[in-house]
């Protein structure tokens, strides 16, 4: 059982970090202001989730489960506000 829990978290990590590593590699490769904030918001997202997910069955209570989820929630949250702020200075600007 130990073992097939390490596989999962493992698993799960290690594609999240992908997605992570993806965002980042759109970040730099991308031509304008918008398309890298598109490559940053949903890979970042996917790549935090995945790593929530798979830190999940690793913590000893569920207050602390609850308090992974909420980061994770509140990160999407911002995620979201923040790219609307930053795609909307961008189409003034005419980037």
């Amino acid at each position: 059982m130990n073992l097939l829990l390490n596989i999962f978290t493992v698993t799960f990590i290690s594609v999240g970090l992908f997605f992570f590593f993806a965002g980042t590699i759109g970040f730099l490769r991308f031509p304008d202001a918008l398309t890298r904030l598109h490559a940053l918001t949903k890979a970042d997202n996917l790549g935090l989730g995945l790593i929530i997910i798979g830190l999940l069955p690793r913590v000893s209570s569920p207050l602390i489960a609850l308090k992974l989820i909420a980061v994770w929630l509140l990160i999407l949250l911002m995620g979201a506000v923040v790219s609307q702020l930053i795609a909307r200075l961008s189409r003034r600007s005419g980037d």
